[in-house]
């Protein structure tokens, strides 16, 4: 006997619809590793419909007067928090997440961070006018780009959804955005809001469209003539890609990629504190999360102490069922992601030690222990890639110096944080840290009016803030004569 499989369908011009060919893709449960729901595997007649649909939605909603945008955005946060369960239960199906946790930690800063931008739209800041040259008065204009085209992760399907749109759409542009293939549940849903929410105030249709697909949906989405912005949360590889395509046609990109945050605790640190917050940092969401706190770099005359603490507190640590209110997050998010993590203990080099876990948790579904490895070296692949599992790694060093050369060496450069009681310390540190954010005595905590992003390999443009509101504007200059 077979289940019927719960049937998604992408959203294009105020419609859910199938894929023009009606081809589908498996959408899998990652607690049970099992088929739940078909989404379409959009091809270029999708893409095509979802872009033209962006395109004609474009002049009246770039026209609208901020506060009327602002309006649309306060009443989808009203109604993300409305039906607040319902997305909780579908993500949680989508990721295998914590219903508790998702309740907690993601709800409340997607309503927020909706109502940050909701509040931006209507706060275009720029140079005041002025006369730089003599009879001539100077005007600089922020609008809209135009088409975004959205492809957003399977990490955190619903918030990263969040942080591409809602700035996106309080500019005034139209968006056409891909969730990943393995999550499009919660994003599909987000669509029948946020389409409602439209529709109700009498905006186009096609102001916001979902189109599911894979990776070669999301390559159509870049190629396509269309869109005069691509934006994408994922992998280094993906981001290289993106912007490979988009330079074709100079479109703009925006890229939040990989990481591989240093948290460098020094021995002056209140180290059962440091322990605990940072056990949190590296496991939370099974370690799917580029900004996670799994590369630990320990001063040497407490490293045998903290690593004992940190393997104990891992030992402590639960994953399981959503509905478990004990656990601190659930599965890996697919097949392919418990064989990365897999892997990467598997090939740990001889002097390397597994502190605690090191392997898969049950025989059905993508769970994988909490596991803290030590005797690493600078060089080895587990401290130089991206593992996103859940995972923390410790190394020692013996000078403040050694410690930023081992925090910046790495290819990635988006989070970072120091343990420290000496202040002193900590603004060196801070400064000399090669990464987009540097917390101090504290790991992940993110807010709406600061900037999230990276250097190097982690991308570039802004998330978040201010700074990830403008990146959705370009920059017009108005000079006009005073003579009439």
């Amino acid at each position: 006997m077979t289940t019927e499989l719960r049937r998604l369908r992408n959203y294009i011009d105020g419609e859910f619809r199938d894929a023009a060919d009606g081809r589908t893709t498996e959408v899998v449960n990652p607690v049970t590793g099992e088929a739940y729901a078909s989404a379409p595997l959009s091809a270029e007649a999708d893409v095509d419909a979802a872009m033209a649909a962006a395109k004609a939605a474009f002049p009246a909603w770039r026209d609208l007067i901020p506060g009327e945008r602002q309006k649309a955005l306060l009443k989808i946060a009203d109604a993300f928090e409305e039906r607040a369960e319902e997305l909780i239960a579908v993500e949680s199906e989508n990721t295998g997440k914590p219903l508790g946790l998702t309740r907690t930690e993601e709800i409340p800063p997607m309503v927020d961070q909706i109502r940050f931008f909701a509040g931006a739209a209507r706060l275009l800041e720029g140079r005041s006018a002025g006369e730089y040259m003599e009879g001539l008065t100077s005007i600089v204009r922020r609008e809209p780009i135009g088409v975004c085209a959205q492809v957003a992760p399977w990490n955190y399907p619903m918030m990263m959804a969040v942080w591409k749109f809602a700035p996106a759409l309080a500019a005034g542009n139209t968006v056409v955005l891909k969730p990943s293939d393995t999550t499009p549940a919660s994003t599909v849903l987000m669509a029948e809001i946020i389409g409602g929410v439209l529709a109700e105030l009498g905006h186009p249709k096609g102001v916001f469209n979902v189109v599911c697909g894979d990776r070669d949906t999301g390559r159509l989405m870049v190629e396509h003539p269309v869109p005069a912005m691509a934006s994408i949360t994922g992998s280094v590889r993906a981001g290289m890609q993106v912007a490979e395509s988009a330079s074709k046609d100079l479109k703009r990109v925006h890229l939040e990629l990989g990481g591989k945050a240093p948290v460098v605790v020094f021995e002056d640190t209140d180290l059962a504190k440091a322990v605990e917050d940072i056990s949190t940092a590296g496991f939370f969401n099974a370690g799917q999360d580029c900004t996670a706190a799994t590369r630990v770099l320990v001063h040497e005359s407490i490293h045998d102490e903290f690593v004992t603490a940190l393997a104990k507190a891992a030992a402590d640590t639960k994953t399981g069922a959503p509905d478990d209110d004990d656990v601190l997050y659930g599965p890996l998010n697919n097949a392919n992601q418990l064989a990365q993590v897999a892997g990467f203990i598997d090939r740990l080099p001889a002097h390397a030690k597994v502190e605690a876990g090191g392997e898969r948790v049950g025989d059905k579904g993508y769970f994988y222990a909490p596991t803290v490895v030590s005797g690493l070296k600078q060089d080895d692949e587990i401290i130089q890639k991206e593992v996103f599992g859940p995972v923390i790694t410790v190394q020692s060093f013996s000078s403040e110096e050694q410690a930023i050369e081992y925090a910046n060496g790495v290819e990635y450069a988006l989070a970072s944080s120091v343990w420290t009681k000496n202040h002193a310390r900590a603004m060196r540190l801070s400064k000399a840290l090669d990464f987009g954010c540097v917390w101090i005595n504290t790991h992940i905590p993110l807010v709406a009016e600061m900037p999230h992003g990276g250097f190097k390999k982690s991308g570039y443009g802004k998330d978040l803030s201010a700074y990830g509101f403008e990146d959705y504007t370009r920059v017009k200059h108005v000079m006009t004569s005073l003579e009439g």
